[in-house]
């Protein structure tokens, strides 16, 4: 690990000010993530500001019904919150299904939107990456991409973003809030707040300079009561998805038709992935297999697969479906 400079801050205005003032410095807040990837020598901080003061660890319904997040509350307190639980059960789910329960104890909200890939050539200095050195190449060309993405890729990155509930959040349409320097504040819709790869894979977010997130907000979405979160992977534990599904589904249940849906894919792609193709399959349609089905063919419509990844594409097909079908078989 190289040696850096350590910053606590009290506030998120002397936070924002510690990050104005330090180009390249690093914020800790659970360190699940960063401390990782410095002992890696992947992340080399000259500065690293300590936000754990700052409070931001609120979980507070709003009056409409929907959810405001502050960004330090622990991964684990927001999963068990009861309000959480009842009203949309697919992100408490999304995070009790992600790493073990001490990370899950210590990880921040807004550390786990800004979590970086697990793809083995990115954590590793001896390969080649774009997202860690610009313009260095992709080890992953033709290499071991079983994990990798098939979903949002570009030729210099295919990297798989790993959240569990970042999934659940791009479902439900969240907003991200962050500050900047001088008191400037910005409302990310959650859709823009991951980059794609294109050709510049090592811009991962919308985040400007200075800019610290501080609060999610969820939407009121009534019907996100029926809702799940599916994950497949290789083992039940401390395993990032192969394959995942965030969906919420509003069914009239006298006809059986579709009258809105939700659905965002994890373990595919290079960002949390909203499908508005499979919502606009399902929507105005009869809720059965061959409609899931179809919403998944959908979904999984501009797929480039590479390598050993191919399995992906058929396996999140299968992944969506059993998603809606849980969801159709609550009561």
């Amino acid at each position: 690990m190289n040696p850096f400079a350590f910053h606590q801050a009290a506030t998120p205005e002397a936070a924002v000010a510690l990050l104005s003032s330090h180009p390249g410095a690093k914020v800790l807040a659970g360190g699940t993530t960063l401390l990782d990837l410095m002992k890696l020598s992947v992340e080399t901080p000259t500065d690293v500001i300590d936000i754990n003061g700052i409070g931001l660890d609120a979980i507070e319904v709003t009056g409409e019904g929907g959810l405001r997040i502050g960004a330090m509350a622990r991964n684990t307190d927001l999963a068990v919150d009861t309000r959480v639980r009842s009203r949309f059960p697919l992100l408490s789910q999304s995070i009790l299904l992600g790493a073990s329960q001490q990370i899950r104890n210590m990880a921040s909200v807004g550390g786990n939107l800004l979590q970086r890939t697990w793809c083995p050539y990115f954590r590793d200095i001896a390969y080649a990456c774009n997202k860690r050195q610009p313009g260095a190449g992709c080890s992953a060309h033709g290499g071991h991409t079983r994990g990798n993405a098939v979903l949002g890729t570009s030729e210099h990155c295919f990297a798989t973003h790993p959240t569990d509930m970042g999934v659940a959040l791009a479902a439900l349409d969240a907003v991200v809030h962050v500050q900047g320097p001088g008191a400037a504040k910005r409302e990310i819709p959650f859709a823009d707040f991951h980059r794609l790869p294109g050709d510049t894979p090592h811009v991962e977010t919308a985040l400007e300079d200075g800019e610290l997130i501080v609060r999610i907000d969820v939407l009121p979405l009534p019907f996100a009561t029926r809702s799940t979160y599916r994950k497949v992977r290789d083992r039940q534990s401390y395993q990032h998805a192969l394959a995942s599904a965030a969906v919420a589904l509003d069914v009239d249940r006298a006809t059986g038709r579709i009258r809105d849906a939700r659905v965002a894919l994890g373990g595919v792609a290079t960002k949390p992935w909203r499908s508005r193709e499979a919502q606009a399959v399902l929507v105005d349609s009869v809720a059965d297999a061959a409609t899931f089905a179809a919403a998944g063919e959908a979904a999984l419509s501009d797929a480039v697969p590479r390598g050993d990844n191919a399995f992906k594409v058929e396996l999140a097909k299968r992944t969506l479906a059993r998603a809606l079908a849980d969801v159709m078989e609550m009561a």
